[in-house]
């Protein structure tokens, strides 16, 4: 017997059959093309032009579902932070127009990141473009240098089979966000429907033959080093290269660095690890990266905020450079020995051809270097005993609490410095946080999306109070779907990072950089968000596991040292081996 559900959906899907195949609008076509290859959740917000395949969603709810965000922008980091937790590309709707424009942060911040996300937009009607008709926006123009491929589609016909492609696209080689846009007659029209998943196309080559000479050159190279150092960075964690990456570090037994959104990759507690890389990196890999004889570099891109000064970095060290995408290899650093493959095929093929060695002497540098940073940074910022809060304990103390078993998220600023130094990851892809474009407001949309991809877990937000400020409304989306994200906000009443860099560069002027927030508070009960205000240490603790043993959301806004500082820093235009342990 058919619910009635069942018959009202007949009714407004007739199922027309043409030689055996299906007839359907473009908007179904669409819907069951995302369907085909797997989607289960869309982020989104709808609006005029994709009105159509909103109409239609509702048909799909027991196979799709849509979480309505507040804001576009919200959208497109929650569907991005999705993807870095799941392994699988994040969804995206937006209408025309302002919808469209309102994506471009979020597409750009999955681009430099190297996050396959697809970004589905529509665009008005195809006999109106170009006529400035209303939320109309050249969408395809705009997006196209922070996608790694984009479309328009004015015909229904083309949907099934560029919405496949789009998925290739996003998810092959260096993985990237991609946008569809979609007109609105071509969501209506009638399209015999037929999917086929793509796995070719003409002129691009994601597969690249392994370069086994290159590797075997590379495995002598690393036989007879005597101060190797690896950089891990998040190619590794793309490729799910992480158990080849430990495999390899212990049996040759070369000491382990990775870069920001390299962090999670390999174990925080492993005694081959030595740290984060980069501005506010830990002590030891900076100063040791130039007086390495051999570096390998797996799946990162040499970003100016982990060489520091380029005429000053590692001008002794043979480099070595496994990376997946062409483009980067030799860009930023000259390198010796290009491997231009997956980091897990490499690894793989590397592994039996490397010998079992220790550097001992070597790594002691390395615990040398971590004592002097324990002593004078990490102790002080972790273990005060006394005077206001700080960042770092917080985030020790919810490290401890958690086992690093907990999936962190961060804004930007010193809530993500002080984040990726001090919480001890024990799981890959257990960090997500926005490294190339450095997003202010990426951080609780960001959280939301991490949530509702994995709801067992526990996931942890760091947010500064400004940050929180640019994408608050997103607390609207954790009322109405009952997302029970942990919120920390780490409220110093400034906008922290920007505040230092005043503080070292600019004479303390502190030009437009002080807030004057709301009660935080208040705002979030106003969302039915439990939450809860800090300012005493002696609180701190039983806070903490209040708010995550509490079953649904949780604000705790945390009032933290008004004018600390992250270190260690390397200066704009210093050396890595000068990085500084305090001002």
């Amino acid at each position: 017997m058919k619910t009635d559900k069942e018959e009202v959906t007949e009714k407004e899907l007739p199922r027309v059959q043409v030689n055996g195949i299906e007839c359907i609008t473009g908007a179904d076509a669409l819907l069951r093309s995302l369907i085909e290859e797997g989607v289960d959740t869309i982020f989104g917000y709808p609006g005029g032009a994709i009105m159509p395949t909103y109409d239609k969603l509702i048909d799909y709810e027991d196979k799709l579902t849509h979480i309505l965000t507040r804001h576009e922008q919200g959208a497109a980091h929650a569907a991005q932070a999705y993807a870095m937790v799941t392994g699988r590309p994040g969804i995206c709707f937006a209408t025309s127009g302002p919808g469209a424009t309102n994506l471009v942060t979020g597409i750009a911040n999955a681009f430099l990141d190297s996050i396959p996300v697809v970004f589905i937009t529509a665009q008005v009607t195809s006999t109106l473009i170009g006529s400035d008709a209303f939320q109309e926006t050249d969408i395809i123009g705009v997006s196209m240098p922070v996608t790694k491929w984009n479309c328009q589609v004015k015909k229904s016909q083309d949907i099934p089979e560029t919405i496949a492609k789009a998925f290739y696209i996003a998810k092959s080689g260096r993985p990237g966000p991609v946008l569809v846009d979609i007109t609105k007659d071509a969501q209506i029209e009638k399209v015999n429907f037929k999917y086929r998943k793509c796995d070719y196309i003409r002129s691009y080559n994601p597969h690249i033959p392994l370069h086994t000479k290159a590797i075997e050159s590379a495995a002598i190279m690393i036989n007879h080093a005597e101060r190797p150092l690896i950089l891990a960075g998040h190619g590794v964690l793309i490729s799910g290269a992480e158990k080849e990456l430990q495999a390899f570090a212990e049996k040759t037994g070369i000491p382990v660095a990775s870069t920001l959104l390299g962090l999670s990759a390999f174990p925080s507690a492993h005694r081959l690890y030595t740290g984060m890389l980069g501005m506010h990196g830990n002590y030891g890999p900076n100063v040791l990266t130039n007086q390495a004889d051999l570096i390998i570099a797996i799946g990162m891109r040499f970003d100016d905020r982990v060489t520091g000064n380029l005429k000053k970095y590692a001008k002794q060290a043979t480099i070595i450079h496994i990376e997946i995408d062409e483009a980067e290899i030799n860009k930023n650093v000259s390198v010796d020995v290009e491997i231009n493959n997956d980091a897990k095929e490499v690894l793989s093929y590397l592994i039996p051809l490397v010998k079992e060695k220790s550097y001992e002497k070597w790594i002691r540098e390395f615990r040398i270097c971590d004592k002097a940073e324990y002593e004078k940074v990490i102790i002080p910022e972790t273990k005060p005993e006394k005077g206001e809060i700080r960042m770092g304990e917080v985030v020790n103390l919810v490290s401890e609490l958690t086992r690093g078993d907990a999936i962190i998220i961060t804004d930007v600023g010193q809530n993500q410095m002080y984040a990726a130094r001090y919480y001890k990851f024990t799981q890959p892809n257990c960090w997500v946080t926005s490294g190339g474009m450095g997003t202010m407001g990426f951080g609780l949309p960001a959280g939301i999306g991490a949530q509702i991809a994995l709801p067992k877990k526990t996931v942890v937000a760091f947010l500064g109070d400004g940050g929180f400020q640019m994408t608050v409304q997103e607390l609207g989306t954790i009322l109405q779907y009952k997302v029970p994200l942990k919120i920390i906000i780490l409220n110093n009443n400034y906008l922290g990072m920007v505040r230092q860099w005043q503080e070292m560069f600019h004479d303390k002027n502190y030009a437009s950089t002080e807030l004057v927030n709301p009660d935080f508070v208040m705002i979030a009960k106003a969302y039915g968000i439990a939450s809860r205000n800090i300012t005493k240490r002696d609180d701190l603790k039983d806070s903490l596991i209040e708010m995550l043993e509490s079953e649904g959301p949780y604000l705790l806004d945390i009032t933290v040292e008004k004018q600390g500082n992250v270190f260690p820093m390397v200066e704009p235009g210093s050396s890595v081996s000068e990085i500084r342990l305090s001002y």
